[in-house]
């Protein structure tokens, strides 16, 4: 595995999930493969999770780690092609993304959309300018249309935790007090189309997302349709897709409850967190126990472990 972007760079998902699980029983039996090898965590927006859990599946390897904290330590990149640098940006990413694949094997980036412009945030500049410049196998550790780490510890947990075949995983948009990206569930929705679930995707009228990643899926506004029978339900605010970025009025009823899990099948409730709580999901969500998202998130260890192991079995 070259690079690592999003489900479609993946062969088969499923065996790598089932690689993940076998990680997290053995966690140091590859420790060889890591062996004097550099993985370099480039991040120029906030990580907690994506930060530890790949700094810690990379150390389970034997790897060793680097991680540049950009946005506040490196300088102001440049990423237009030809531009006379005579205003705030001080290296070009030509150069940046260049050097450090010098000084690592693999390199994982981090870049959050502006939400601003629609077409700029899709095209995945900064992400596809590093792996044009980098030079080595690259790991997104989010970018502005997905997060696959997090999309593969949610299959992990899924497969783990699943007690028929075909379990109906339902992605349910939750209120917010600002406008997030779409990348989670983004990328949720694109390895759920891949899986063997039955996969709904709930939303209020204006929220729908780009339908690239949603082939497959049953599309509903109402929620409690979805939620019937659910065995799984990912809960997750993403900003509009048209009007791009925003916030729609109304829709706080959409918070998932104790009082709306009666009609699902005792569905364990997942969220990729940060999480504001009694915004998005409800104290007596999180903290009851159905909730699954702390068990969801130490699956981000192996699911990132997975995908190292794929990319050093190709070094």
């Amino acid at each position: 595995m070259k690079k690592f972007t999003s489900v479609n760079d993946v062969t088969d998902s499923n065996a790598l999930a089932a690689s993940a699980l076998q990680l997290k029983k053995d966690p140091y039996a590859f420790q060889q493969l890591g062996k004097n090898k550099t993985i370099g965590l480039v991040f120029l927006n906030p990580s907690l999770r994506t930060r530890m859990s790949t700094q810690k599946a990379a150390l389970n390897l034997g790897m060793n780690v680097m991680v540049l904290n950009m946005d506040k330590e490196g300088w102001a990149l440049e990423l237009e092609d030809g531009a006379i640098m005579n205003g705030n940006s001080v290296e070009h990413i030509k150069e940046a993304a260049a050097v450090i694949g010098q000084y690592v094997d693999i390199i994982g980036v981090r870049s959050f959309p502006g939400l601003k412009d629609r077409e700029e945030d899709y095209n995945e500049e900064i992400f596809n300018k590093f792996v044009k410049y980098c030079g080595v196998p690259i790991v997104s550790l989010e970018s502005a249309t997905r997060h696959p780490l997090q999309s593969l510890a949610d299959l992990v947990t899924i497969e783990e935790l699943k007690t028929k075949a075909r379990p109906k995983v339902v992605l349910t948009w939750a209120p917010h007090i600002k406008p997030l990206p779409q990348a989670v569930p983004n990328s949720f929705a694109e390895w759920m189309c891949k899986a063997n679930v039955d996969f709904t995707i709930a939303h209020p009228a204006g929220y729908e997302l780009n339908s690239d990643f949603t082939q497959g899926a049953t599309i509903t506004h109402n929620q409690d349709e979805a939620l019937a029978d659910a065995d799984f339900i990912y809960v997750k605010n993403w900003s509009a897709y048209e009007p791009y970025g925003k916030v729609l009025p109304g829709n706080e009823d959409w918070m998932l409850t104790n009082e709306k899990l009666k009609i699902t099948s005792d569905a364990k409730v997942m969220h990729c967190l940060p999480v504001r709580r009694n915004l998005e999901l409800s104290d007596e969500i999180l903290d009851g126990p159905n909730s699954v998202v702390i068990h969801e998130a130490g699956n981000r260890v192996w699911a990132a472990q997975a995908v190292l192991k794929a990319m050093l079995e190709e070094l």
